[in-house]
């Protein structure tokens, strides 16, 4: 064979071997695309339905409150506070999850605002929820509950994980935990994604534990982001805030707040608010024997803490429960960045709709100047929001 021949055998398979590599290399572009589009569906679908995201520079809010109410900014400088918690000698501990750790705020000479800062514990694992129980501050972090006990002067001398290896990382990474009214651990951990059917029997779901963190089952299910717990003093139920999924619309479905029952089925992802059959994962029948919500209101609010007031120093009509509206993204038009009251009976239930207490973080539907998350009544009667976007903690005070 000549040289000539030979080249002319070899040319095609050359040109065949560059073919194949430029077909490969265009299925790996091709599959990369469509990953990154697959990882942003749910983004790429809120601006086809006009969804508002919501910009603005962090600062302090001009709060707008009823009549005879105040605001004073508590303390500021933090990174990014959620859930806090009153201990010992009126101390506000702040589960700090930009820092990773949990600070104590104290205001000795009441002054109006915290003259004192300490970090009781550092690097923690995304902290978000905190709650002090008999000497002990549990901690709710993304991947454990931790609880850390306290001395005298309100320094750790133990830290015990008594909740490991809970699952990390999907669309919701918070993490909270609360002593019930029969002194066990109740622990909410929010769904991986907007509505999907969940493999992990732990995520959106309050599971419960001993103290020890034995003992772990499922207590109640369904429950697609239940941020907030807390215990109504009246019939020592434990209530929960929940969010509703996203992409269905302005109004639909709507947030809710429940009562935790034990084998409780509250719907998601089938079935939402207790009547809403789910358009992508329901069908007919999947509302039947679900929990119904206590109160529905406006979709999107993003409700998070949530406090029930008993103390002296509110005027009467305001004993009930307060509930912070982190504020929407999935909106045309932006809802929630304020703090709602809710009525209360003397039976501790639900007599009226949400109505606007703490107003002023949202300013002209397109800037926000900051979040409310957490709530807590003080020893002072007042109450306490923790803003994780401006990193500031406000009191609210009421002089009459």
């Amino acid at each position: 064979m000549t040289i000539d021949q030979q080249l002319h055998n070899t040319q095609p398979r050359r040109l065949r071997k560059s073919a194949r590599t430029t077909i490969f290399v265009l299925l790996a572009i091709v599959a990369l695309l469509a990953g990154l589009l697959y990882s942003q569906r749910y983004l790429i679908q809120s601006l086809l339905t006009g969804s508002h995201f919501v910009g603005g520079n962090q600062g302090v809010a001009n709060v707008h409150l009823p009549p005879g109410f105040h605001v004073n900014v508590y303390y500021s400088g933090l990174s990014s506070p959620r859930f806090i918690t009153f201990g010992p000698a009126g101390t506000l501990f702040v589960a700090d999850s930009g820092s990773g750790s949990i600070i104590a705020l104290s205001n000795p000479n009441s002054a109006g605002h915290a003259t004192s800062k300490r970090v009781i514990v550092r690097d923690l694992n995304d902290p978000t929820s905190v709650v002090f129980y008999h000497g002990s501050l549990y901690v709710g972090e993304q991947s454990q509950i931790t609880r850390f006990t306290l001395g005298s002067d309100q320094q750790v001398t133990s830290k015990r994980i008594i909740v490991p290896d809970l699952p990390t990382g999907g669309n919701h990474i918070t993490r909270t935990v609360l002593v019930g009214p029969d002194g066990n651990l109740y622990v909410s951990i929010g769904s991986t994604c907007n509505d999907c059917i969940e493999s992990d029997p732990h995520r959106a779901a309050v599971w419960i534990y001993h103290l020890d963190g034995s003992g772990g089952r499922l207590y109640s299910r369904g429950l697609r982001n239940a941020v907030g717990m807390a215990i109504n003093p009246w019939n020592n139920q434990v209530w929960v805030t929940d969010m509703g999924r996203d992409l269905l619309g302005d109004n639909t479905p709507p947030e809710t707040i429940y009562a935790l029952h034990d084998g409780g089925n509250y719907g998601w992802p089938l079935c939402h608010a207790g009547n809403i059959i789910d358009p992508d994962l329901g069908h007919p029948g999947d509302c039947n024997g679900v929990v119904q919500p206590l109160i529905k209101m406006q979709a999107h609010s993003a409700p998070l803490g949530l406090a029930f007031y008993t103390a002296s120093q509110f005027p009467w009509r305001y004993h009930g429960l307060f509930v912070a509206f982190h504020g929407s993204w999935n909106r045309s038009i932006p809802t929630g960045y304020k703090v709602v009251f809710i009525p209360l009976n003397a039976r501790g239930q639900i007599t009226g709709p949400a109505q606007d207490f703490a107003t002023g973080w949202l300013l002209n539907n397109n800037n926000a100047v900051g979040r409310p998350v957490g709530l807590a009544v003080g020893p002072d009667g007042a109450l306490y929001v923790s803003d994780d976007k401006a990193s500031i903690i406000y009191s609210i005070t009421y002089r009459g």
